[in-house]
C-alpha cells in the first residue's frame, strides 16, 4: 500500500509521425488519491508521491523574469516543490533602479525561511556571454557582446544551467502566475509525465483547465485563449496534411508551462520571441518525422514522446493587451509557415488568418522569426567549464 498517489488517465489516442509520438490530452482525476496500490487500474494510472518526488529531485524549474512584481515572483516560488532546483533567469534592468539587485535580495531573504534550492542569474551577465562565445555559440550574442534579450534566450540560459547542475529533467514556469497552487500542480504533472514515459526523450506540455476573465462583472472561465486556438488549429492542419487523416490531437501548441528531459532540450532549436513553444513542435516534426531529409539519419531511430496533460487549477496571469496576443499568434504561425513541412494550401490558410486579424496592416508574407541552432552545436564541455567563473559576476545561490 502506498500513500497519496496522483490518479491520471492514460492517453486515449496517439499520432505517430516517424519516430515522434504525440499523445492526446490526459485528464487528472485526483491530485491526491489517498491510499492505494501502485500501478494501472483499467485506464487510470496511480503514481505514488515517492515516485513523483524522485523525479522532482532530478528536476530543475526555470523561471524567466523581467520586471515582475517581487510578490508575484515569490508566489511562483512558493508553488515549486522543495525537491526541485529553482533557476531564476532575470533580464530585469540594472538602472536607473537596479531591479535585479532587488530581486536577488528578495530571493535571498525568501531562501532563508524556506531553505529552497535557488540559483539566480542575470541574462546580461558578461561572464555567461563569454562562456557562449568560447563555446562557439555566438548566435545568441548581441552587438554589445552580451546575450540577446528575450524569453527564448533566457530559456536557453536556463537549460544550460540545468545541465551544469547535473539535472535530468527541466521544466519552465512563467513568473507572472497569480496562483501558487497552479504552479504546484504543474510541477507535479511534469513529474507524472516523466514517471509515465520513462524515456530519455520525453516532452510534457500542460493545457490549462481554464483561464478566468472578468465579463460583465462576473468570472468567466474560458477554455482556450486566442493564441492557443490559432496555433493549435494550424498545427493540427499540418499534422492532417502529413498523415492524411484529420486530427485535433494538439492542444498545447504554445504551452508556456512545459517540461522535457535535458537530453532532449539540448537537441532542439529555439525560436526567439513568442514562437519558442510552437517551434518546438515544428522542430520535432522536422527532425524526427522522417518527412524531410535529415542531417542525422540515426536520430530517426530514437523514440520521442510528447505527453499533454490538462491541469485542474485555473491559470491566471498578467494581461498584456490585445497587441501582445496578436504578436504571439503571428510568431507562432510564422514558424509553421516558414517550415519546409508546410504545404502551399496551409500557407494560404495562414495568410488568410493573418489578414482577417490584421486587416489593412497585414503583410504580404508573415515575417521570419529569429532561430537559434540546436544546443548540440555548442561545445558543451567548454561552456560548462566556463560557468564557474561566469557565475561569479551576478549569480547568487541559496542552498538548503
Amino acid at each position: 500500500t502506498i500513500q497519496n498517489p496522483m490518479r491520471i488517465e492514460i492517453p486515449r489516442e496517439c499520432e505517430r509521425i516517424g519516430s515522434l509520438q504525440i499523445y492526446g490530452l490526459q485528464k487528472v482525476y485526483e491530485l491526491d488519491g489517498g491510499e492505494g496500490m501502485h500501478g494501472q487500474d483499467s485506464v487510470i494510472e496511480r503514481i505514488p508521491s515517492e515516485v513523483l518526488y524522485d523525479r522532482m529531485r532530478e528536476m530543475a524549474i526555470v523561471v524567466p523574469v523581467k520586471n515582475e512584481r517581487l510578490k508575484l515572483i515569490e508566489g511562483v516560488l512558493v508553488g515549486i516543490p522543495s525537491p526541485c532546483q529553482v533557476i531564476v533567469v532575470s533580464n530585469s534592468p540594472r538602472g536607473p533602479v537596479d531591479r535585479f539587485k532587488l530581486e536577488k535580495e528578495a530571493l535571498e531573504n525568501y531562501g532563508k525561511f524556506t531553505s529552497k534550492k535557488i540559483l539566480v542569474v542575470h541574462q546580461k551577465d558578461p561572464g555567461l556571454a563569454k562562456a557562449f562565445v568560447h563555446a562557439g555559440y555566438t548566435e545568441i550574442i548581441d552587438d554589445n557582446g552580451l546575450i540577446r534579450s528575450g524569453k527564448a534566450e533566457g530559456m536557453i540560459v536556463g537549460t544550460l544551467m540545468a545541465k551544469w547542475m547535473g539535472k535530468k529533467y527541466l521544466g519552465f514556469v512563467d513568473s507572472d502566475n497569480y496562483f501558487p497552487g497552479a504552479v504546484l500542480e504543474y510541477v507535479y504533472e511534469y513529474a507524472a509525465g516523466f514517471a509515465m514515459n520513462q524515456k530519455s526523450n520525453t516532452f510534457v506540455r500542460i493545457s490549462w483547465h481554464s483561464k478566468p476573465k472578468i465579463m460583465e462583472s462576473s468570472l468567466f472561465f474560458a477554455k482556450w485563449g486566442r493564441s492557443s486556438v490559432n496555433s493549435n488549429m494550424m498545427l493540427n492542419r499540418l499534422l492532417t496534411h502529413l498523415s492524411g487523416f484529420e486530427t485535433e490531437i494538439v492542444k498545447t501548441g504554445n504551452a508556456g508551462e512545459h517540461a522535457l528531459t535535458v537530453d532532449l532540450a539540448l537537441k532542439l532549436e529555439y525560436a526567439a520571441g513568442y514562437a519558442v513553444e510552437t517551434n518546438h513542435f515544428i522542430n520535432l516534426l522536422e527532425r524526427y518525422g522522417g518527412i524531410v531529409d535529415s542531417d542525422d539519419p540515426e536520430s530517426l531511430q530514437e523514440n520521442i514522446t510528447i505527453c499533454q496533460i490538462e491541469s485542474r487549477n485555473p491559470h491566471m496571469h498578467d494581461s498584456k493587451g490585445d497587441d501582445h496576443v496578436e504578436d504571439m499568434i503571428d510568431a507562432s504561425l510564422s514558424v509553421i509557415y516558414h517550415s519546409d513541412l508546410c504545404p502551399e494550401l496551409l500557407k494560404r490558410e495562414i495568410m488568410e488568418n493573418v489578414q482577417s486579424r490584421r486587416g489593412e496592416e497585414s503583410p504580404d508574407v508573415i515575417a521570419l522569426v529569429r532561430k537559434y541552432p540546436s544546443l548540440s552545436e555548442l561545445d558543451l564541455d567548454t561552456f560548462l567549464a566556463g560557468c564557474d567563473d561566469a557565475l561569479n559576476f551576478n549569480a547568487i545561490t541559496v542552498r538548503a
